[in-house]
């Protein structure tokens, strides 16, 4: 793809030029090249976006519990990039049942094809636009369309497995490419759209847009069609719909939780005492919201993320209702995404560190300062250095995808998701803020987002803006510190990035705990871990997770039943706890393993411990996978089936 896109833009020459650089200095000239081009910087979509770029998106969609589709008409407003020489609009699409397509400013029938699939990246949708459009025309194109039993951004719910068995549910996942599998679209980060959703269906809706009031209309069926609007350009893969049995409750000034009635009482009571601290916070640290509302949905057990943070309802995991308020940093994470991903966007995902490292960054600000302590920063740094360490190990410490910039090209992006580009990205962000001083990356932060609003950017566009805002002159003192930022060495080097000096005040009665762990006479008692947080007692677990020696069977059983781990209904602790116990070889806990992966489909927790539980009873790990897999969502399930190496076929 590259090769013919530097021949049809500028010749032989760039491609001369590029077979003399190193493969990322390669990357980097052809993001710069065809950014300053005009020309297409996602390799992850088929679409001429380069030639049309969507400006309006209006769905009239069925969501039909009985077929487990979603069906209707889909309208795309296409503006005209070219002086009419673009003769066809190419969309992105995957596994769809494509009817129809008119052009609805052009009289005559239109003509259109889906040429063959192209892997991860789908089927191409080509429809013909025979003379073209003057720059700046917007083009109507109004798509009959259907989903399919393989569309990937969809996982549909039997009555029966959800909580109170009344009704089916119906949820959306389309970050990274899966908007394709909805309808046509210009699917890449790239472009963004307002959105109008017109949405018919027999139980409640929620979506990516706000709710329009008096805007529900009840049909003869029994059905509603329920009606949103974005008026916020966001790109595809914050698409989102859900429908269920769906009841809410406020949480906060601008906030509900939305849930299944079972549920709600539970949600709100974990989420209303600290959503308006998280909002106050992070509107100090960038600027006021920007969304008219923010709402969190609480899915069922089978959704594949902590959090999706899709705009006015972040669609949010189960676990994080714990009934300890413990695992509520999540929405900390999903709120700052308001800002950084959703207003400020990487324009792929080779530089989807721009998201979530940003986002991590904001994260732990927004958690010191409802908290009231500088040092939660490094708490909550501490636990991702571990997270991050993992994951490295797990793809080993050259590999491509360790890097912050990753060459997409020819891969599935949902492959290279992992831990990296947050907590990699992440210490790139603090690095800067330490280099720099707070009170100066303080009036940076403000300064970039309000840039970058409503717009992609890529990694070198970012350092542009770095190095611009402190080339002022009231910063003339920094020059020296600025000029020696690795700029390369950070986008490309594989690997851990360099480890800072943590303040670990936090952190160091975890690590005096567990090093009394070692000894194999240490007799426990629940008063080791009294007035912990339940983040306290998940630094205990990791520090013990990494001994070279591991625990004996005897001392795993005693730490899972005197710290009640194994009793939790904290995920995140129950999760850590069985990792140890099967380090430990301790055969009777691989049940209780098998028993959680049956529970929660949420991807941190089940690909760990599917490659954990596949090490120790692979036997057990297979039939666990065969039991439940219908139970995850497609990504979860298509990616675990790859980790155990049953990836299409039966397990």
């Amino acid at each position: 793809m590259w090769g013919s896109l530097f021949r049809r833009q500028v010749g032989k020459a760039a491609t001369t030029t590029t077979n003399r650089l190193t493969p990322h200095l390669q990357h980097r000239f052809v993001c710069r090249l065809t950014y300053t081009n005009g020309t297409m910087r996602d390799p992850n979509t088929l679409s001429n976006y380069d030639a049309w770029r969507t400006r309006h998106t209006t769905t009239n969609l069925k969501v039909d519990f009985t077929s487990k589709s979603l069906r209707g008409k889909v309208i795309l407003e296409l503006e005209s990039q070219t002086e009419k020489s673009s003769k066809e609009i190419i969309l992105d699409s995957s596994y769809l049942d494509v009817s129809d397509i008119k052009l609805l400013n052009a009289s005559g029938s239109t003509k259109w094809e889906i040429k063959d699939r192209q892997g991860a990246d789908g089927s191409p949708v080509h429809i013909a636009i025979p003379d073209g459009a003057p720059k700046g025309e917007v083009v109507k194109v109004e798509i009959e369309v259907a989903t399919t039993d393989k569309c990937t951004a969809l996982q549909w719910l039997t009555p029966a497995q959800t909580s109170n068995k009344k009704a089916p549910f119906m949820f959306s996942q389309c970050q990274a490419i899966h908007a394709r599998s909805l309808f046509p679209c210009q699917d890449t980060p790239d472009v963004k759209s307002t959105y109008t959703f017109n949405i018919t269906s027999p139980h409640v809706v929620v979506a990516s847009g706000v709710p329009v009031k008096g805007g529900e209309t009840e049909r003869e069926n029994g059905e509603k069609v329920y009606k949103f609007e974005q008026k916020v350009p966001i790109p595809s893969y914050l698409y989102a719909l859900a429908s269920g049995d769906i009841e809410s409750a406020p949480i906060g000034r601008i906030s509900s939780v939305a849930t299944g009635p079972n549920e709600l009482k539970a949600s709100q009571w974990e989420l209303e005492g600290d959503m308006d601290k998280f909002l106050d916070a992070a509107e100090k640290i960038v600027f006021p919201y920007k969304w008219g509302e923010y709402n969190v949905l609480v899915l069922p057990p089978s959704f594949p993320y902590g959090g999706m943070e899709n705009p006015i309802f972040t669609f949010a995991t189960p676990t994080l209702i714990s009934g300890d308020k413990q695992n509520i940093d999540v929405i900390a994470h999903e709120l700052a995404h308001s800002w950084s991903g959703n207003l400020v966007t990487s324009c792929s995902w080779e530089h989807f560190w721009l998201n979530e490292g940003w986002t991590m960054y904001l994260e732990r600000r927004i958690q010191a300062a409802v908290h009231g302590s500088e040092a939660h920063v490094d708490f909550s740094a501490i636990r991702g250095w571990k997270a991050l360490e993992e994951s490295i190990e797990e793809f080993g410490k050259d590999h491509e995808f360790t890097k912050l910039c990753i060459s997409h090209k020819g891969i599935d992006p949902d492959d290279a998701f992992s831990t990296v580009p947050y907590e990699k990205g992440f210490h790139f962000i603090y690095y800067l803020d330490k280099l720099v001083g707070r009170e100066n990356f303080d009036k940076f932060i403000p300064h970039y987002f309000n840039k970058w609003t409503n717009k992609s950017l890529d990694s070198f566009e970012f350092k542009d803006t770095f190095l611009g805002f402190f080339s002022a002159p009231e910063y003339a003192s920094l020059q020296d510190k600025i000029a020696e930022i690795d700029w390369e060495g950070r986008f490309y080097n594989t690997g851990l990035p360099p480890k800072p000096e943590f303040d670990t005040s936090l952190v160091d009665e975890c690590y005096k705990l567990a090093e009394k762990w070692k000894q194999k006479n240490f007799q426990p008692s629940p008063s080791d871990i009294k007035g912990w947080t339940g983040n306290q007692i998940l630094v205990l677990l990791n520090e013990v997770q990494d001994f070279e020696e591991p625990l004996s069977v005897e001392q795993a059983q005693s730490l899972g039943e005197t710290y009640g781990l194994a009793d939790s209904k904290n995920a995140e602790l129950k999760s850590a706890y069985y990792h140890i116990a099967m380090k430990a070889k301790d055969t009777s806990s691989y049940q209780g393993v098998a028993d959680l992966l049956g529970e929660v489909g949420r991807m941190k927790f089940v690909r760990p411990l599917y490659r954990s539980l596949n090490k120790v009873d692979r036997d057990l790990a297979l039939k666990t996978f065969e039991k439940h897999k219908d139970f995850y969502h497609p990504i979860c399930r298509q990616l675990v089936g790859k980790d155990l190496g049953v990836a299409g076929q039966s397990a």
